[in-house]
């Protein structure tokens, strides 16, 4: 649990792009902190864009891995939190897209796709969740 204080209150009253942009700033900065690295925000091909495209190394074995991060967020709880407003159909755009970026950019390594939930609560705290793996192409 992040808490903001009322800086969150703040974000609570902008418009949607606005708490979009501003759900992916905190995601990035809490990715950045687990030692991902980022290579392309915002990355479009066609009308598709990937939010966050970030790289990891396992320092034991230098394996490096490809994290296709999709950013979900809410303004208050509803019946599901936003890492489960990533429907089948949106998992297809991400993996197509991906698809784009792994080809056009020669990328050999492993890719996972992962999501990440920001929750903007009433009372001010923002709750960040990070689902690795969170779905998977058929390849």
């Amino acid at each position: 649990m992040i808490n903001f204080g009322t800086e969150a209150v703040n974000l609570v009253k902008v418009g949607r792009r606005e708490k979009g942009s501003a759900a992916e700033d905190l995601a990035l900065e809490f990715l950045l902190k687990r030692g991902l690295v980022l290579l392309e925000r915002n990355w479009r091909v066609g009308h598709k864009e990937l939010d966050l495209l970030m790289k990891s190394t396992n320092e034991a074995t230098e394996e490096q891995r490809l994290h296709v991060i999709e950013v979900r967020s809410l303004s208050e709880p509803n019946l599901q939190l936003p890492f489960e407003t990533v429907d089948i159909k949106k998992q297809r755009a991400v993996i197509s897209a991906a698809s784009a970026y792994i080809y056009r950019n020669q990328i050999m390594y492993e890719t996972q796709f992962d999501i990440v939930s920001v929750l903007f609560e009433k009372d001010g705290n923002i709750r960040i969740d990070y689902l690795p793996e969170a779905f998977n192409p058929k390849w």
